[in-house]
């Protein structure tokens, strides 16, 4: 029998997830050795058709071709994971999900008439079955790492689903909140990054999106207790992760008691 088949695939993105798995280096040479490589344009010029045993996606769908691809790959891939924000959230470029895209086209682009593009960048969750997501703005390589080899040694992926604040306990880190005052997501974001912002004196800004039962309105709250307007909140939570429903549904809540408009329901 011979090595499961994995496969990387881009969609709208930077490309950073699947530079993270690269700059794994020695943890991503066992994995090379436990699996073959058939399709990652980013790494190698092999490119074979599927079926594929694991199919890792970055980036959100944004195109109809783009709409069209993910159902194919779908269709050639037992186990599919979405890898980072854009994947999982539909990423930064959702921010047009809020606003008029044929207006952007139009400012963007000399001949905008040539663009085919959808009105809203989406998951690739809202398109077909997902088998398991990974978080993060870029992805935790060394997270990507362990759910390949759990998969291939055929247990549940040890994955954090806590805050980045209990992070922030375990390695010492003094409040960036209770000390200095500074906005933080960190008590809503799912860990990921091992509280990397906060140990620099800088508040979270929600790279790995909202954790599990996130309490959002006890949190914008609070910051506007201590002085930060709704709208300077509701700016904090349109960022890498903006198209996550709870950072979304909050936005929207800030902005509607603003009057400034709220995005859009889908």
């Amino acid at each position: 029998m011979g090595k499961p088949r994995l496969a990387v695939f881009k969609f709208a993105s930077c490309d950073g997830c699947q530079l993270s798995l690269l700059d794994a280096e020695d943890q991503l040479l066992s994995v090379a050795d436990a699996v073959e490589i058939v399709y990652f344009p980013e790494a190698t010029s092999r490119m074979e058709a599927g079926p594929y045993d694991i199919a890792l996606i970055e980036g959100s769908v944004t195109t109809p071709h783009d709409a069209d691809r993910i159902q194919q790959i779908r269709r050639d891939s037992r186990f599919l994971m979405t890898i980072g924000a854009c994947a999982t959230s539909g990423g930064i470029q959702a921010l047009r999900n809020s606003a008029d895209s044929a207006e952007f086209m139009q400012a963007v682009y000399a001949s905008p008439e040539y663009i085919q593009v959808l009105e809203r960048s989406t998951p690739i969750a809202d398109h077909v079955p997902v088998d398991f997501e990974l978080r993060g703005c870029p992805i935790n390589q060394y997270q990507l790492i362990e759910v390949i080899q759990s998969l291939l040694a055929g247990r549940t992926p040890r994955t954090p689903g806590h805050s980045v604040c209990l992070d922030c306990k375990r390695r010492g880190t003094v409040c960036v909140t209770v000390a200095q005052g500074i906005a933080c997501l960190g008590p809503v974001t799912q860990s990921g990054c091992n509280a990397l912002c906060p140990s620099y004196n800088r508040g979270c800004y929600g790279c790995f999106g909202p954790a599990s039962q996130a309490n959002l309105v006890s949190l914008t709250s609070q910051m506007e207790q201590e002085g930060a307007t709704k709208q300077e909140i509701s700016n904090s939570l349109q960022n890498f992760n903006n198209n996550a429903p709870a950072f979304r549904e909050e936005s929207r809540r800030l902005q509607d008691r603003t009057g400034t408009g709220s995005q859009t329901d889908e």
